[in-house]
């Protein structure tokens, strides 16, 4: 189970079963009763047969029932009617896990698609390879990528809990330390708003599931506040299993947030995006591919529907700002850490270190003898002087030693970087002259750029205290022509036997864009990557690609223009559809990003035959002029 090790100090109670749950004995048996009757329901609506005569693939989809067995099968079941009807020849059964028990049967590949919620996807994308198809589109969500939200629950007749800040000294009630919905979220709105889980509760109770524990236990007064998934307690209330005037939520963003303000749910954090289903490594392509287009024609009246991957970096963002989950490695910058992280590079840099001390202070001690030999001849005051100051020189070399070994894991975790580079940039010469593409200009540019990378690594210094400092990515003036001609350098170092491709710049003077320059160069990666598989196969001069930059009405124009075999007027039609591909082993969602990515930057991507072979992709960028 992936943990938050950095709330491990607080005072943290299990709440153990009450007397008022004498009854689960048999509640647990009418769930297991339930189940099996869903689960043949399930296995009647699913092919009895397999298109090829055989009998039908089995396909394990494995769910997070944080609410427990019974409503996980009530959720989830219209999900496997669907696909056992959509998909011939294979039969889709539903299984529901705890966090533990899910990351287990991933680990032992014992379930081939994934339903959980973004945090945990996050994680397991991390540690097992997990790749989401589809993210669902519920009905009460703003949109797929604000859809999962925390609300911060206390009784209504709290008068003395108004906002976040009267829960100093309180007892909390959550999920578990790793959970998103149940506890992460709250954790990093009350950062933001200077509240600090770790020392200002007085005592914080993880329930586990089902989330009902949890409303249960702030009904009972044993915790004064508790974390459930938004629009959880009014599912609840409809369903007649609690009253909604009994509780109110705490900090309601709707009131200050007007971008939440059409939620229909209480909510007390930002919204982040709603459920993944994810593919596990051990599925093949072809079934990966007929299962997210079945997600994605899924009608809304079979009470879900789903829509392409939505974007988790703001699930990244979380937690690397609280550096648990997957990155809770952030937590050991410190020299254990550093060494547990990086101790094979740090052996060889303290092997070189030990023998150059080594050799140094052989050579000082070597010179202060003969130094004391020739003074020999002098004074008992003088010899005595020397020796004194012989042995001064030592400890201070000593004392600059044990200096630079204290620096060391930084050192050796920086130079890395240059010096792969340096590396690189070697390796693309010698594989130029193996090959007899070896230029003057090829030569001047890596020299360029290795001479870079070394002044950078004499630099490394200088920048250890800001080792591990990390930024998010903020749109900015963007330099299109450098973006272009860095476009151009990578894909020219990635192919062996890369085209020719020229960049154009008919840009005027003070012509920029306010942009997140790697994702307006992802997209030119991709256009131009599709530019040269479009040309594989011709004749030379029909294989060169051209980037041309200029304005019209005020915006920036991006063409990408190859001399390929073209598209057809249909294949165009569909070009930017989710899974339409012209390739072999495409999956189709590389235009479609792009088309998001530019869409999100206020621009337009767009597609048009060229004159007299080949495609033409343009997108455009709101121009912005430079300020004085």
């Amino acid at each position: 189970m992936w943990h938050d090790g950095g709330y491990s100090g607080m005072r943290l109670h299990r709440r153990q079963p009450s007397a008022g749950l004498h009854g689960q004995a048999v509640l647990q048996r009418a769930i297991r009763l339930c189940l099996l009757i869903l689960s043949g329901f399930s296995l009647l609506s699913g092919p009895v047969q397999a298109e090829n005569g055989g009998s039908p693939q089995d396909v394990t989809i494995g769910v997070l029932a944080y609410q427990g067995e019974l409503a996980a099968a009530l959720d989830w079941a219209p999900l496997t009617r669907f696909l056992n009807e959509r998909v011939p020849g294979y039969r889709f059964n539903l299984e529901h896990f705890d966090a533990d028990s899910l990351r287990a049967a991933i680990r032992e590949q014992r379930v081939d698609l994934v339903v959980t919620n973004p945090g945990y996807y996050v994680a397991m994308e991390n540690e097992f390879g997990l790749s989401r198809i589809a993210t669902l589109d519920s009905p009460q969500a703003l949109s797929p990528d604000k859809g999962t939200g925390s609300a911060l629950i206390v009784r209504s007749d709290r008068a003395d809990l108004e906002t976040l800040a009267d829960l100093r000294g309180k007892r909390l009630a959550a999920m578990a330390p790793d959970a998103f919905g149940g506890y992460l979220l709250v954790v990093r709105e009350m950062l933001a708003q200077g509240i600090d889980a770790e020392s200002h509760f007085k005592e914080i109770h993880f329930l586990g599931v089902p989330m009902m524990r949890i409303v249960a236990a702030v009904q009972r007064g044993e915790a004064d506040a508790g974390v459930v998934r938004s629009c959880f307690i009014e599912q609840a209330a409809a369903r007649g299993v609690l009253r909604l005037e009994d509780f109110r939520v705490l900090g309601d963003r709707r009131s200050v947030d007007t971008t939440a303000a059409a939620f229909p749910c209480g909510l007390s954090t930002p919204l982040y995006p709603d459920w993944p289903i994810a593919v596990t490594r051990g599925i093949g392509h072809s079934l990966s591919k007929q299962v997210a287009q079945a997600l994605l024609s899924m009608p809304a009246d079979t009470g879900m529907a789903w829509t392409v991957p939505a974007d988790y970096q703001t699930v990244h963002e979380l937690y690397r700002e609280l550096r648990t989950g997957p990155y809770a490695h952030l937590r050991d910058v410190t020299l254990a850490g550093l060494l547990r992280r990086f101790w094979p590079a740090l052996l060889v840099l303290a092997l070189v270190l030990t023998a150059w001390g080594v050799h140094t202070v052989r050579v000082e001690h070597l010179v202060q003898r003969r130094t004391a030999e020739l003074r020999a001849s002098l004074r008992a005051r003088d010899e005595a002087e020397a020796r004194v100051r012989s042995h001064q020189e030592q400890m201070e070399h000593l004392s600059r030693l044990s200096i630079l070994g204290e620096l060391s894991g930084s050192l050796a975790h920086e130079i890395n970087q240059p010096l792969t580079t340096i590396g690189n940039y070697a390796r693309s010469l010698l594989r130029r002259h193996a090959d007899g593409r070896l230029t003057d200009a090829a030569v001047v540019e890596a020299c360029g750029e290795i001479g870079s990378e070394a002044e950078r690594a004499g630099g490394i210094m200088r920048r250890i205290r800001d080792f591990a400092r990390k930024r998010t990515a903020v749109r900015e003036p963007a330099d299109m022509p450098a973006l272009a001609d860095s476009t151009r350098k990578l894909i020219e170092g990635m192919l062996l036997h890369a085209p020719l491709i020229v960049c154009e710049n008919e840009l005027p003077p003070g012509c920029e864009v306010l942009a997140d320059g790697p994702q307006i160069q992802q997209v030119l990666l991709n256009l131009v990557k599709n530019a040269i598989d479009a040309g594989r196969g011709l004749p030379p001069e029909r294989q060169a690609v051209t980037i041309r930059l200029e304005t019209a009405d005020k915006r920036l124009l991006v063409h990408v223009i190859d001399q390929g075999c073209g598209l057809t007027a249909e294949q165009q039609s569909r070009l930017f559809e989710p899974f339409f591909t012209t390739k072999p082993d495409g999956l189709g969602l590389g235009l479609p990003i792009c088309k998001t990515i530019v869409e999100a930057h206020g621009g337009r991507l767009w597609a048009e035959s060229n004159i007299p072979s080949g495609m033409r992709f343009s997108f455009s960028l709101p121009c912005h002029a430079a300020s004085n």
